[in-house]
Parts: C-alpha cells; structure tokens; sequence
C-alpha cells in the first residue's frame, strides 16, 4: 500500500474504523444538467441511499414509485418493491451502455446502475481502494488555485463495477480528499472533473457531503459550464 494511500484512510477515519463498518446511509440531493440529457431531470433528488461497505452493493429509495427501490451490484440493477419482489431487472448492466455517449438518454433501469456505481464509488472510499485488485500509485503533484495537490492514481479490477477503470485522486495537505479525475466510460469515455467538500466526520469516519462535477478539458482544467452534476448529502450516517 502507498505511503499517501494511508495518509489519505488516516485523514478519513483509519483503516480500521472502516473495517469496523457495514453500511453507510444518507438523503441524497442530485442536481446538474446531466438528469435532463439522459431524460430523467429531477430523477433520485431527494432519495434516501444506502452502500455497503463490505461489498458493492447500493439501494436507493424511493425510485419513481414510492413503494419501489433499486437494488444494484455490479453484474446485475433491479428495482423491487417493499416485499423485495422483482418490479424489473437487468443482468449484465453495463453491457446495455455499449455506444453510449453525453447525450444518449438512459431506460431508468440504466439510471439506476449510472447512479448506483457513482455513490457507492463515492460512499465506499477510502475503504475500497483496499479491496483486493485495486491497484493505487502516487504520481506527480498538481497545483489548482494556488494550493499543491499530492496525486494518487487508481486502477479498479473488472470485479469492481465504477464510472472509470483508471482515476485520479487529488489530496490536500491534510490528507483529504478534494477532486477526482477520470472519463466516463458509459458515457463515450467523457472527461469529468469532479470536487469534493463538505467533510463531516460521522461515528468517526470522515464522509464528504458535497459534490460538483464539471467537464475536464484537454490541459486538466474544469469547463465551469455547465454544472454536468452536483450531489449533497444530509443526515449522513454509519451502522
């Protein structure tokens, strides 16, 4: 494990805190553009959201119908009702994805895996870069706005369903982390910039509950319009 990979699990509550933990809940608030694109605009604003933390797994409720939720892993989304019965499903969800790109609208089964994936990707970190197969290396720093950023390179294995394969972290000097890099693969491989803010420290883990992601363009820098998405976290909490 990298030497700035246990700065960042230090900063976030420890290694074995997160160990300690099961599952992370929280209301979540969507906005941006990207909702209206993908013919969904208001979708899963507004939703409780639950992640594991000992394996990929997120449901969000409600989802369109006040009685069902999602249920999403990486080989499979469904959407259930109360009794857990099956409403529809889908295996192999990101297969469906193929062709894609900014502008392709998505079923609401796929809104349910894209939405999935990214809070889980969001939610379980730092924990899951310790996963088995995720490989993790430092790389040159970055200086944004005049503070200097440590960089940490991310390779997720094919078992680990996420937005991007390949990504970057960047690390304040606390050890916080506060921007992400990488391309959307189910999106045409679109470049997205993505800052992190609001840290809270919750049963004593550090979660962040502010989120703003906005194209990346060909030197590294945000396109600050539009706002592609934003994400807020209340009544965030660890069981």
């Amino acid at each position: 494990m990298s030497d700035l990979l246990t700065t960042v699990l230090d900063a976030h509550g420890g290694r074995a805190r997160w160990e300690e933990a099961h599952r992370i809940t929280a209301r979540q608030f969507f906005g941006g553009a990207l909702w209206g694109m993908k013919g969904h605009p208001g979708a899963l604003d507004g939703v409780d959201v639950t992640v594991g933390l000992r394996r990929e797994h997120v449901s969000q409720k409600p989802f369109f119908d006040a009685g069902h939720h999602t249920s999403f892993s990486p080989g499979r989304v469904a959407v259930e009702d109360s009794d857990g019965k099956v409403v529809e499903e889908l295996l192999d969800p990101r297969a469906s994805f193929a062709g894609h790109d900014l502008m392709t609208p998505w079923s609401r089964l796929q809104l349910a895996y894209f939405s999935g994936s990214a809070m889980w990707t969001y939610l379980a970190e730092p924990l899951s870069l310790t996963f088995p197969g995720v490989r993790t290396e430092e790389i040159g720093p970055w200086t944004e706005d005049g503070e200097k950023f440590r960089r940490l390179r991310v390779v997720f294995p094919e078992s680990i369903a996420t937005l991007s394969t390949e990504q970057t972290l960047y690390v304040d000097s606390s050890g916080l982390i506060r921007r992400r890099d990488y391309s959307v693969e189910i999106a045409g491989g679109t470049p997205a910039a993505h800052y992190v803010s609001g840290h809270q420290e919750v049963s004593g883990l550090v979660v962040p509950t502010t989120r703003m992601i906005y194209s990346r363009d060909e030197n590294g820098h945000r396109v600050p319009e539009p706002l592609v998405v934003s994400v807020r976290l209340e009544d965030v909490a660890v069981s």
